[in-house]
């Protein structure tokens, strides 16, 4: 029991404070959005899932993490995988997307926990380079099969806020692999291609881009390249940026949420609620939160000793990132909307099991980067 108790107080305190601070103010942002609603309460849950998920996070920030980037990462990925087969079979549809399992009362999205097994696979795949270049049949086809063929799965819920997160972790976990320059840009290549192919057709050969794509897609893709084409499609965008723009320097009563002029305030738009109620000081303050989060990640990656720390930190820290990115683009006009989460913010089961687990594996890569060291050095001396 000592033992654990030691590694305990060995546990990241800049990391756990910055948690707390991003889960107040996910609390603090539910409750705007669904106060006087048939949600109302709502932040009540968000903090029920916080205090529960913190046990499986501490569980595996005790456990070694090269435990996870070995052959059990092989074990969590198949199950994954499994799962989101499944879900194509007995999901729970809910809005027209079957995403979901329902494990009694909570309803489980497999995706959020793929994206880490995932990462946790090509860790396992690139630390045995070890920092060698990557070669391109060995190595590149069976990393961007860890990647693309969950993101295809996803895409078929449909889901391709989620599918998209892979793709943009992909390059990420590549580059920290030691990808050759040549092979980078044939990858970026490929993912620019079909965008610039969309954009094409939507402007050349409008037809046949309606026939490839669901109408939501296609709506959402007018709203982004021509937002001012359709005023009904563009409603959700230009209304968050209109709700962003009011909250001025310090926030207002909250006139297009409180109205419902924002859908699903307290999910994918809760960007969109602390811009409006809490103003340009409450969104800096998020922002300065997520800087600081990803900057103390790569810290720990910079001082991990040994490659799968390091790949594994900056893999959860670029998909962080990523899903950051996105969900604030996508309310400010930079991004095309889609259906993607705001870490630690959003309200959600599944996506915050997901995150405080990838919080998890970064705290043990930090408590047990001596230990990685000590048995470098007996191994070391033994030879």
């Amino acid at each position: 029991m000592m033992f654990y108790i030691r590694k305990l107080t060995k546990l990241d305190k800049p990391t756990l404070l910055l948690l707390l601070g991003l889960m107040i103010l996910g609390t603090v942002a539910v409750h705007e959005a669904t106060s006087g609603t048939n949600l109302d309460g709502l932040y009540k849950y968000s903090i029920v899932f916080f205090v529960l998920f913190l046990i499986p996070m501490l569980l595996i920030a005790l456990l070694d993490y090269s435990v996870f980037t070995g052959a059990v990462s092989y074990i969590l990925y198949g199950i994954g995988l499994a799962l989101l087969v499944i879900v194509m079979f007995t999901g729970e549809n809910i809005n027209g997307a079957v995403r979901w399992i329902r494990i009694g009362s909570f309803q489980l999205q497999p995706s959020e926990l793929v994206k880490i097994a995932a990462v946790l696979v090509t860790c396992n795949l690139l630390q045995k380079r070890s920092g060698n270049k990557l070669r391109f049949i060995q190595d590149l086809l069976p990393i961007g099969a860890v990647f693309f063929v969950p993101a295809f799965i996803i895409m078929k819920q449909p889901d391709l806020g989620t599918a998209l997160v892979f793709v943009g972790v992909l390059p990420v976990m590549l580059w920290m692999g030691n990808i050759r320059v040549l092979h980078m840009l044939l990858l970026l290549a490929s993912m620019a291609l079909p965008v610039g192919g969309v954009c094409w057709l939507y402007f050349a050969n409008y037809d046949i881009l309606a026939n490839l794509l669901k109408p939501h897609q296609l709506s959402r893709i007018e709203t982004f390249l021509e937002p001012g084409l359709d005023p009904d499609k563009s409603w959700h965008v230009n209304n968050a940026m209109n709700a962003i723009g009011s909250g001025q320097m310090s926030g207002n009563s909250g006139f297009y949420v409180d109205r419902g002029y924002i859908p699903y305030a307290y999910s994918d738009s809760i960007y969109v609620v602390i811009g409006e109620k809490f103003g340009f000081i409450g969104s800096a303050v998020l922002l300065l939160l997520f800087y600081l989060l990803i900057f103390r990640m790569l810290y720990i990656a910079r001082e991990s000793r040994d490659l799968a720390g390091s790949y594994l930190v900056v893999g959860l820290a670029g998909m962080l990132l990523f899903q950051i990115f996105v969900n604030i683009g996508m309310h400010i006009g930079l991004m095309p909307l889609t259906g993607i989460s705001l870490p630690f913010i959003s309200y959600g089961g599944s996506s915050l099991l997901a995150n405080m687990l990838c919080i998890g594996l970064v705290l043990s890569v930090h408590i047990h980067k001596d230990d990685i060291a000590m048995a470098a050095d007996t191994d070391g001396n033994r030879s």
